[in-house]
């Protein structure tokens, strides 16, 4: 069964409203519609288009159309130019380093906890999953956007090119010492590439902290207050930092690129261990020609006894304001669907992103997928195995997404032996902190 037929499937199952797609078709001409903009192409583009089938085939009043703006980025940038234009769509897909950007946005947005209770839809915040909800719900409990696409990294390892170095594939490195031994064995063997990593400053300097229970801002990561500073320059992180420049030095590490560049050079067999959010399972179990296993993002013993938490990556959907009450009652029932169990452990299973409700959670251990799928429970684990602290419940930064452009600079600096690690990551903050003041001053 292909996913878009799957997850029509899923909506018949779901039954929310019950209509069958001939219905649909009779009765298009009269549907209220529903932009959503988004970041998705490729495989999860395909699977979001499923979802919006699924859901415009259960029922005739409301029809979602899913527009395409870019990668995140763009898309943020495209809603809000939009906005300023008047030409806003309805829900927009903005990625978690855009939400203290859209909290600051007043009168931009229609808080989801708002819309669900004017529209008279059924909702139940305790239904989410809390480590997932927090980055988005304020210090009330209140939820302001709807989790979409949350991920959170783990290890990826070639189970074959393991083998070829004398390792055990039942046994990815748990450490980062691990790691090393693991990718000086794996060089040895031949691999022209043993370790590569997707999204570098997500990884190895927001989830280090978090992991390691070490700051990477103060305030809470900037929950506390917007007149937080840069503080991922810390001895942990500086330690890491240096430990994966003297990698590439020695050719264990090898740099793909500031986003997923890594990704194809892992699927077609290249690179034989890779850092990546949980939601690369997808395109590697479609496009992996070897056999792959899943492990925990390491951790060094030397800073934590034991790792605390990662953190999410993906995005949340925004509801946009300036629009007909008519159409955000066709955008609550869209977010209902879109949180059902079914709906959801689709989704989770199909694309490794996270079940965003616990109800989703346990219909995909009861119906024996990661019992079938071993390391496939690994991220909800990471995030659910120890109660988030103020260094590991997420980021709120302001312009972090410019930040996360400086990070990127000063780490290509290290991985190519211009830099120190702690000159690069002092570097970063000094370069960084003033956008925080920036965006502080814009938004008091």
């Amino acid at each position: 069964m292909t996913v878009l037929r799957k997850l029509a499937a899923t909506a018949a199952v779901a039954g929310s409203l019950g209509l069958v797609s001939s219905v649909w078709a009779s009765n298009a001409w009269a549907a209220t519609e529903i932009q959503w903009w988004h970041a998705f192409t490729g495989r999860l583009g395909e699977v979001l288009a499923g979802q919006v089938e699924a859901f415009n085939t259960s029922q005739s009043d409301y029809k979602v159309v899913g527009v395409y703006k870019g990668n995140y980025s763009e898309t943020l940038n495209a809603g809000v130019a939009a906005f300023r234009a008047g030409e806003q769509p309805h829900i927009l897909q903005v990625f978690e380093v855009g939400t203290a950007t859209m909290m600051s946005a007043k009168g931009a947005i229609k808080p989801v906890h708002e819309l669900m209770k004017e529209t008279g839809e059924a909702f139940d915040p305790g239904a989410y999953l809390a480590a997932v909800t927090g980055y988005y719900t304020t210090p009330a409990g209140e939820m302001l956007s709807l989790p979409y696409n949350s991920s959170t990294p783990v290890l990826y390892y070639n189970k074959a090119a393991f083998e070829k170095a004398g390792l055990d594939p039942e046994a990815p490195p748990k450490t980062w010492p691990e790691v090393e031994t693991a990718i000086k064995a794996l060089k040895a063997s031949g691999s022209a590439c043993p370790f590569t990593t997707a999204w570098q400053s997500w990884v190895h300097l927001e989830n280090m902290g978090a992991w390691h229970d070490v700051p990477f801002a103060t305030k809470a990561n900037g929950f506390d207050g917007l007149d937080s500073e840069l503080a991922f320059n810390g001895a942990a992180q500086v330690a890491h930092v240096d430990a994966m420049g003297r990698w590439a030095k020695e050719g264990l590490f090898v740099y793909s690129g500031r986003r997923n560049e890594g990704g194809a050079r892992f699927r077609g067999g290249e690179c034989a261990i890779f850092t990546e959010s949980s939601a690369g399972y997808a395109g590697i179990k479609a496009e992996a020609k070897f056999p792959f296993g899943v492990g925990n993002l390491p951790y060094w013993p030397e800073v934590a006894e034991k790792p605390r938490n990662t953190i999410i990556g993906g995005a949340s959907l925004w509801v946009m304001s300036g629009h007909e009450e008519a159409e955000y009652k066709g955008v609550a029932k869209f977010f209902s669907f879109l949180s059902q169990p079914e709906t959801q452990a689709a989704w989770h299973q199909t694309t490794g992103y996270l079940p965003i409700t616990t109800a989703a959670y346990d219909l995909t251990r009861k119906q024996g997928f990661y019992d079938k799928n071993p390391g496939t429970d690994i991220a909800i684990k990471q995030m659910t195995g120890a109660a988030p602290s103020a260094n590991s419940k997420g980021l709120r930064l302001g312009s972090f997404d410019q930040i996360r452009g400086i990070i990127d600079e000063e780490l290509e600096a290290v991985w190519s032996g211009d830099k120190s690690a702690q000159d690069a990551l002092d570097s970063a903050v000094e370069r960084g902190n003033p956008l925080l003041r920036r965006f502080e001053r814009a938004n008091r």
